[in-house]
């Protein structure tokens, strides 16, 4: 028998299924106006528009004339970032990992590489995960690109987009093997009060499911709201629990690149492994700098939290107030997620956007505003707004939206 023929596609089918991320198209895409000069306003892109504080600047300004740090290091991370990382978390969440045990640590090339290799690490091929939408784009890719199964569960606008425990269980399968908790929530805010978080830690634990939580939001709440830590809150779930986090929100430090999961020593050690032949070593230079953002003050954090809010509260105000939009109030992160589905379908210049793709291409191109449609985030008909730009811009994005979403018929 003859052997079969070799697929003609130039990208394996695994490569080639994936979709490039929405959000940094849309940011590419405004951009590229930009630079053109057209003046868009740009609600895409989901970092901090203020600077990596001065003393991270200073740590990693001194590293790069220590020559310690021109070679490789350790895969899993410096030792003494790992341990910062650990004391951090305690300091910050509550949870304790031991000061002295870094093995529970692995530092990775941001936030998005901590997801995959989370996924990567626990998932055999057929294992299905639950993924709580809105979603951020990345993390349905990370679970196929692993083997794994997504297994959308979604929530809308009239729950603040908040999932229950009857809805996860409603889609628990035998295959199921981890739920995925983001709080607080890109894209959307939402914040899980600490009694939902329990019942949800509880029902995880009741059902000998594992947690991938990505706590990388965790100082971004706000009018009082808190985002405790699950294995915190459900101590018993502290063993089938990686959790997820990294200097890129906290410390407007995105392009750095440095990340980092912690779990039990068995998970963390095959994390670990995979990373050396992936990459090896994050930065040092980078590590050096996250270093100085974990152990130093969080009196920048505070002051960018002051801002948002400001800016938060400012953007509410004005997209509450066009007609056919409805927008629960996000009590973290720095975004908005509003539910466009009423102006669908209307007339605005002349066409009839039959869905948010549409209306965000209308949008950019009618009013140069540029905003991501919920197709990204699994749930079609609404937008992710961005607040993390300067307050005049905020203004005059959404003003400018809001005029144009006036002429619908």
């Amino acid at each position: 028998m003859s052997a079969p023929a070799p697929s003609s596609s130039r990208v394996s089918a695994r490569i080639g299924g994936i979709t490039p991320s929405a959000t940094l198209a849309v940011d590419a895409k405004a951009r590229e106006l930009k630079a053109q000069g057209r003046p868009v306003i740009g609600f895409g892109a989901g970092q901090p528009d203020f600077p990596t504080p001065d003393n991270v600047l200073e740590a990693a300004e001194a590293a790069v004339r220590d020559r310690g740090n021109h070679g490789y290091t350790a895969a899993g991370g410096l030792p003494e970032l790992r341990e910062a990382i650990a004391a951090k978390t305690v300091r910050d969440s509550g949870f304790d990992v031991g000061h002295q045990d870094p093995g529970r640590v692995l530092v990775t090339n941001g936030g998005k590489q901590a997801v995959y290799s989370a996924f990567a690490t626990l998932l055999d091929p057929g294992d299905e995960v639950l993924l709580p939408a809105p979603y951020w784009t990345t993390y349905p890719e990370s679970i196929v690109l692993a083997g794994g199964v997504p297994v959308q569960v979604t929530a809308d606008e009239t729950t603040g987009y908040l999932v229950t425990v009857e809805q996860l269980e409603a889609a628990r399968t035998p295959r199921t093997k981890v739920l995925l908790f983001v709080s607080p929530s890109n894209p959307t805010g939402a914040v899980y009060p600490r009694e939902q978080v329990e019942a949800i830690g509880r029902w995880a634990h009741e059902n000998g499911l594992w947690v991938i939580t990505d706590e990388i939001y965790e100082h971004l709440v706000y009018d009082g709201a808190e985002a405790p830590s699950m294995p915190v809150v459900v101590p018993e779930l502290a063993d089938r629990t990686v959790v997820l986090n990294g200097v890129a929100k906290t410390y407007s430090m995105t392009g750095w690149r440095v990340g980092w999961l912690i779990g039990p020593q068995d998970v963390v050690k095959a994390a670990t492994a995979y990373q050396s032949h992936l990459c090896g070593n994050v930065s040092n230079v980078a590590q050096r700098a996250a270093l100085a953002a974990v152990s130093g003050p969080l009196d920048a954090v505070f002051a960018m939290r002051s801002a948002f809010d400001t800016r938060r509260k400012r953007a509410l105000s004005l997209l509450s107030a066009i007609p056919g939009v409805e927008i629960p109030v996000p009590l973290g992160a720095f975004y908005l997620y509003p539910s466009m589905k009423a102006l669908l379908g209307k007339e605005i210049r002349g066409e009839r956007p039959a869905d948010t793709v549409a209306l965000a291409d209308l949008i950019l191109r009618e009013a140069e505003v540029a905003v991501v449609p919920g197709e990204a985030f699994g749930t079609p008909g609404y937008f992710r707004i961005s607040y993390a730009l300067a307050e005049d811009d905020l203004v005059e994005g959404i003003t400018r939206m809001a005029d144009l979403l006036a002429e619908a018929r």
